[in-house]
C-alpha cells in the first residue's frame, strides 16, 4: 500500500494525522480558555461555564467515539514519526555523526522534531493522568466522583481539576516545558505538513511558515495563559 510503503505516503500519513491534532488542539484551547471566564464561586459545579462543557461531553457515545479517533490518531502519528525517524537514519548511516556545518536554513525545532515530540508525549502522559483520569475515565468506570488531595471531585468538575493542578508549582512548571516544546514542534510541523501534502509553493511556502509561527504561538500562548492565571489564582 502507498501509505504504508511509501517514504511519501508515510510523510502524508504524518502530515494528515498532524493537522487533524492541531485541530483538536484549537478546539481544546477555546474550551480552556472558557475556564477562565467561568464562575469560580460556585455551590453547585454545573453553575460554571467550563463545567457545563464537561458535563456535556463526558462519557457519553459522542465523547467516546471523538476520544477513540483522537487516540487512534495520536497512535497512528507517534507509529509513523518513529518510523520516519529509524528510515532517516539508516539512509544517512554514519554521516550523521560526522562533524558538519549546520545550514543557516536549517532551523533548530527541524533538527529536533523526535525530541520534542518525546517531549509532547511525556507531557501528555502528565495531562492524561490529570485530567482525563479523573474525569471521563471515572465515569466509564460509573464513578460519580473522583479522589483527590481535597476530598472527593464530581468528575465533570474540570474546574476544581485545574485549580488542583496548577495550584502545584511543579506541576506548573511541567507544564510550560510541556507548551514550550510543544510551540517548536507545531511551529515546524505545521507548515512541513502543509508542504507534504502540496498545499504550498516556492511564493507560499514562506507564507505557510509565517502562517503557522503566528497560529502555534496564538494556541501555545492562550494554553500557557490559563497555567499562569489558575497558578497565580492559588497564590
Amino acid at each position: 500500500m502507498w501509505l504504508k510503503n511509501s517514504s511519501i505516503g508515510r510523510k502524508v500519513v504524518m502530515s494528515v494525522t498532524g493537522i487533524a491534532l492541531v485541530l483538536f488542539l484549537t478546539f481544546h484551547m477555546g474550551m480552556n480558555l472558557v475556564a477562565v471566564f467561568s464562575n469560580p464561586d460556585y455551590t453547585d459545579p454545573l453553575n460554571n461555564g467550563y463545567n457545563q462543557i464537561c458535563h456535556f461531553l463526558g462519557a457519553n457515545w459522542y465523547a467516546l467515539v471523538g476520544t477513540l479517533g483522537l487516540a487512534a490518531l495520536f497512535i497512528i502519528h507517534i507509529i509513523y514519526a518513529i518510523w520516519l525517524t529509524i528510515q532517516n537514519r539508516k539512509a544517512r548511516g554514519n554521516e550523521r555523526y560526522d562533524v558538519v556545518e549546520r545550514r543557516e536554513t536549517v532551523k533548530w525545532a527541524s533538527q529536533n522534531m523526535f525530541v520534542l515530540g518525546l517531549i509532547v508525549v511525556i507531557g501528555l502522559g502528565l495531562h492524561l493522568f490529570n485530567f482525563w483520569y479523573n474525569m471521563q475515565f471515572q465515569e466509564i468506570l460509573g464513578n460519580e466522583t473522583a479522589v483527590t488531595a481535597i476530598g472527593n471531585v464530581a468528575v465533570y468538575d474540570g474546574y476544581q481539576f485545574i485549580k488542583l493542578a496548577f495550584a502545584n508549582p511543579i506541576y506548573t512548571a511541567l507544564y510550560v516545558v510541556w507548551l514550550v516544546a510543544l510551540w517548536f514542534h507545531l511551529t515546524h510541523g505545521f507548515w512541513s505538513a502543509i508542504q507534504t501534502i502540496g498545499w504550498s509553493n516556492d511564493l507560499w511556502i514562506n507564507r505557510w511558515k509565517t502562517i503557522s509561527n503566528i497560529y502555534s504561538t496564538i494556541i501555545v500562548v492562550c494554553f500557557l495563559f490559563v497555567v499562569v492565571w489558575f497558578y497565580v489564582g492559588s497564590l
